[in-house]
């Protein structure tokens, strides 16, 4: 009886150091995640503000480069506040399905996204193949190609890998099904980065919007 006592405060004690560890990847993922967004869409807003530093081309409509550079750092200023809105709401078990997906979602799409990416532009580095630019009237393939893989798509990666994160912090690393939600994550990374690349390389018909 007194072993038994002895076990079950042990394993209180364990499972409260588990759900404090837990707490405190959430907090540091979410933060390093809003921060990380919050800096890049400084980035977009910069060449929305008529910046010149980097570019790599001439497009063929400032105007249109602007705003696509003023919406996308709207759209990523949006990742940024995300993580720190739902903070809260992984404390109400009832949300956690939603927060999970969305987090799933978030992960998936980023990381595939710097897959795609970056498979794309190391083979136009070596002339293997030739990204199209039906938006610049001049540009500079090789640095064009040299910010995306080593500024641009590291982004993509590393912000779809806090998301992961942040579900593994807010609630799946005590779920029953938090395998099912790795299994699914990297099967879903692996088929939707093979279709972008067949799309990207002409083998299928276009696919992906961007």
């Amino acid at each position: 009886m007194r072993f038994s006592r002895r076990d079950d405060r042990l394993g209180e004690v364990r499972t409260l150091a588990r759900g404090i560890a837990n707490e405190k990847i959430l907090i540091r993922a979410s933060r390093v995640a809003a921060g990380w967004a919050f800096f890049y869409a400084l980035y977009r807003w910069y060449y929305a503000a008529g910046g010149t530093v980097g570019m790599f081309g001439t497009p063929v409509s400032a105007d249109q480069w602007r705003r696509i550079n003023a919406v996308g750092g709207a759209i990523i200023f949006v990742m940024a506040v995300l993580p720190l809105v739902l903070f809260g709401s992984w404390r109400r078990p009832r949300a956690r399905p939603a927060l999970l997906t969305l987090c799933w979602l978030m992960a998936v799409g980023c990381v595939v996204h710097a897959l795609i990416g970056i498979t794309q532009r190391i083979a136009s580095l070596s002339g293997a193949y030739a990204i199209p630019f039906p938006f610049w009237t001049t540009i500079d393939r090789t640095q064009s190609d040299l910010q995306a893989l080593l500024f641009n798509e590291p982004w993509f990666l590393m912000e779809g890998l806090l998301w992961a994160a942040i579900a593994w912090g807010g609630a799946l690393s005590a779920s029953s099904r938090r395998w099912w939600w790795i299994g699914s994550a990297l099967a879903g990374t692996g088929i939707l980065t093979t279709i972008g690349l067949l799309s990207a390389f002409g083998v299928i018909g276009r696919v992906i919007v961007g």
